[in-house]
């Protein structure tokens, strides 16, 4: 991008340095898809991937619909309350504020979205990660204007970001004989081209002051309902979960590369493939009864792609791996979080502040950082 050679001229400062005066409280900037978005897309009036509807949101605050594609909380929810982070509020979120960037962070994620800007386009409106990164910058800017350059600077550096995008790129994009990718690409040359572009989305955020960066792997796409209802037997479909391995394989590849070559960078890459996989395989060991039906459906309509006011529920959400056709229940978001924890070795960031609410549920000015 043109801004890359501006931007590479940041001068480093060391994670947790204070600069300037400034006594920066750590926050996240989140980066995703359907799995961690919390808001975004029930602000995009024309987009098709909405949650806006009963009965997501069952078992998260008041009950009602909040932003989130499960019954309860995502694991970017779990995972930062367990490091001692402030959830952060949807961008689109009306009340968002600089004062609240300075105390709760952003989630930028976006149901539908993907590595690719092509990715979700039969969803109408999604924001791709390249857009993500361009309303952060925009957020930058606001953060510069209100606190000045050198002390947002400490502030953008110290924080955490995560970055969880990748299932729609092979989902709603180059598993689809609508997309060109289909036809365009091999399995190996699209997990390359993947790569390509995340490099260079990841060497971006950090030429914008990330320097803590957490990069979350897929799991068994093949097993998700969605996939799973393709089959006459209802089994996984393989090379989809090659397609998952081949992506985290790479991933893992490229954030250590990165480490290496950014400086003052921390890339830390969260597998949790084959947890997943024999939480689907063994549910019972892990106090699941079904693993391969969505615990929200239409009874015996499938797929019925999204949980609606008509849908019928499980009689136990608890005991159901899936909510959906695509997403895990809030019990098993819980597990898949917990098995990242270990992998990060996260140490609570913020000791003397509980876990923030749920947020309730603007766009900003394009621009870039210093």
């Amino acid at each position: 991008m043109k801004f890359e050679a501006t931007l590479a001229a940041l001068v480093a400062v060391i994670l947790g340095v204070t600069i300037g005066g400034c006594q920066c409280k750590i926050i996240q900037f989140i980066f995703g898809d359907s799995l961690i978005d919390v808001g975004n897309n029930v602000y995009l009036a024309k987009s098709l991937a909405q949650p806006s509807l009963p009965w997501y949101g069952v078992d998260f605050g008041d009950g009602l619909p909040n932003g989130r594609f499960t019954n309860g909380r995502t694991v970017a929810d779990i995972i930062g309350d367990s490091d001692g982070l402030p959830r952060p509020p949807a961008f689109m979120d009306p009340s968002l504020t600089e004062d609240v960037v300075l105390e709760n962070g952003v989630n930028f994620a976006s149901s539908g979205g993907g590595i690719l800007n092509e990715t979700g386009a039969h969803f109408i409106q999604r924001f791709s990660l390249y857009k993500q990164i361009e309303l952060y910058m925009g957020i930058q800017k606001l953060i510069v204007n209100r606190i000045g350059q050198q002390e947002a600077q400490a502030f953008f550096q110290q924080a955490q970001y995560v970055v969880a995008l990748g299932s729609n790129d092979f989902i709603n994009n180059y598993l689809m004989p609508v997309y060109s990718a289909s036809w365009k690409f091999t399995d190996e040359s699209f997990v390359s081209y993947l790569m390509e572009t995340l490099e260079g989305q990841l060497k971006l955020l950090h030429n914008l002051g990330a320097r803590q960066l957490m990069v979350f792997g897929l799991g068994p796409l093949g097993c998700i309902p969605l996939q799973r209802v393709m089959s006459s037997s209802g089994a996984c479909q393989e090379r989809t979960n090659e397609l998952a391995i081949s992506f985290n394989k790479a991933a893992s590849q490229l954030s250590d590369k990165l480490s290496g070559q950014l400086p003052n960078a921390s890339l830390r890459f969260g597998d949790a493939y084959d947890f997943v996989n024999d939480m689907i395989t063994n549910p019972l060991k892990y106090g699941f009864s079904n693993s391969n039906w969505p615990c929200c459906s239409l009874g015996n309509i499938r797929p019925a792609v999204t949980c609606t006011p008509v849908s019928t529920l499980c009689n136990d959400r608890s005991k159901y791996v899936f909510w959906d056709e695509y997403h895990p229940t809030d019990q098993a978001n819980e597990l898949i979080a917990n098995e990242l924890i270990k992998k990060f070795g996260f140490i609570t960031a913020n000791t003397t502040d509980a876990p923030s609410p749920a947020p309730a549920v603007a766009p900003s000015p394009p621009g870039f950082f210093f």
